[in-house]
């Protein structure tokens, strides 16, 4: 059963991203939060599998809460889903920096918050994919310079060829084909990528490819 908490000031976004989970027979909301105090306070006490979270929350906003929790070792389990009104929000890519696993829009399908909320769990963070890609070459542009390309040193060349094609949003069935080997290669490949870098999920490797100079904005495919 993947529990999920959810973190939004607006009781309405809450119920009814709440009927939506708890109608799933894999799913259930383990507890609410109006805001970000009281989020941090509920992963703590009730240690979710997943805590969808809004970015603009009274106390405490959704991007303070999130590195709260993601430099918490003691919640390396808890993988927190940022929740916006607006596909290109400026905090957003901030988000996925601070540790977030990706980021949904409000008005999104209910198929895909369903499909999100499973992905996460398994740790394939990339959420809707044609959205993240813009959004990751829109504010990866305003981040601060590369750094050096020291930081993937421990790589192999075929490490750091997997994870530019993380970066410009492919999937592991996508990789597997363009390099022409398996989905199991592909995907053992960027396992092994992430746990090099010390990456928590796809969504900081790819954070991590732009940073490091490795893949580019304006490289999406």
């Amino acid at each position: 059963m993947i529990r999920v908490l959810l973190a939004d000031d607006q009781s309405l976004v809450r119920a009814g991203f709440k009927a939506l989970l708890d109608a799933q027979p894999d799913i259930e909301v383990a507890g609410e939060a109006a805001d970000g105090e009281e989020a941090l306070r509920a992963v703590r006490e009730l240690r979710p599998d997943v805590v969808l979270m809004d970015i603009r929350m009274p106390l405490l906003d959704g991007l303070a809460a999130t590195r709260r929790i993601t430099d918490d070792d003691g919640l390396n389990d808890v993988r927190v889903v940022m929740l916006t009104t607006f596909e290109l929000d400026e905090y957003v890519f901030e988000a996925i920096r601070s540790g977030a696993s990706g980021f949904l829009v409000k008005d999104t399908e209910p198929e895909e918050l369903l499909r999100a909320v499973r992905a996460v769990v398994e740790g394939d963070a990339l959420l809707s994919p044609g959205v993240t890609r813009r959004l990751i070459a829109e504010f990866a542009a305003r981040s601060k310079e590369p750094a050096a390309a020291g930081a993937l040193a421990e790589l192999t060349e075929r490490e750091r060829e997997v994870m530019a094609l993380v970066g410009i949003g492919l999937s592991n069935d996508e990789i597997a084909r363009r390099l022409v080997v398996s989905p199991l290669t592909a995907k053992t490949h960027v396992s092994r990528t992430m746990v090099k870098l010390g990456a928590r999920d796809r969504a900081q490797l790819v954070v991590l490819a732009y940073e490091s100079g490795l893949v580019r904005p304006g490289w999406l495919g």
